[in-house]
């Protein structure tokens, strides 16, 4: 197995794992939407010995309380069902925040699982007082960060591009 950044030859790949593991065309028309934008602002793979994508994350940039504070947003991450259970999704997040981390982004959210991203140093935005606009989030919404000042007098709603909205 294989991680890394994503390549152009990578979409019909993560397109069909996206489309087979949350089985429909939601996620794998906002990755397809988000990349025709641009604004995927990095994507991993893991691969298999063959190079079929067998893993996929996606991070894509948000805003707080309308400000660009150099944050990005954790989603999709999709890993294929045979591949399940062998640390490929951990070791596709920590590929993605180290990478980010370099490139200088402060810091990254998600709405996802608190057992699993807490085992990856993610925590409640809600007690940083960070919100998303969908209701009935704040248990699953989360943040990591990468700046230790990342979440200064930071607060407010984390806003996600449009192409999220239509969830």
């Amino acid at each position: 197995m294989l991680i890394r950044v994503e390549i152009p030859i990578d979409a019909p790949g993560i397109d069909a794992l996206l489309r087979r593991s949350f089985g429909g065309e939601s996620e794998a028309s906002l990755v397809h939407d988000l990349r025709e934008d641009g604004l995927i602002t990095l994507g991993f793979v893991a691969t298999d010995d063959e190079g079929q994508v067998i893993g996929y994350v996606a991070f894509s940039p948000v805003t707080v309380a309308g400000e660009d504070l150099q944050w990005v947003g954790l989603a999709p991450l999709a890993v294929d069902e045979a591949y399940r259970g062998q640390g490929i999704a951990r070791q596709l997040v920590y590929e993605g925040l180290d990478s980010l981390n370099e490139f200088g982004y402060a810091a990254v959210v998600t709405l996802g699982s608190p057992e699993f991203y807490g085992r990856l140093g993610f925590e409640k935005a809600a007690k940083y007082d960070l919100r998303s606009r969908w209701p009935q989030s704040d248990e699953a919404f989360l943040v990591h960060r990468l700046a230790d000042d990342a979440l200064n007098g930071v607060r407010g709603e984390v806003e996600y591009s449009e192409h999220f909205n239509r969830f």
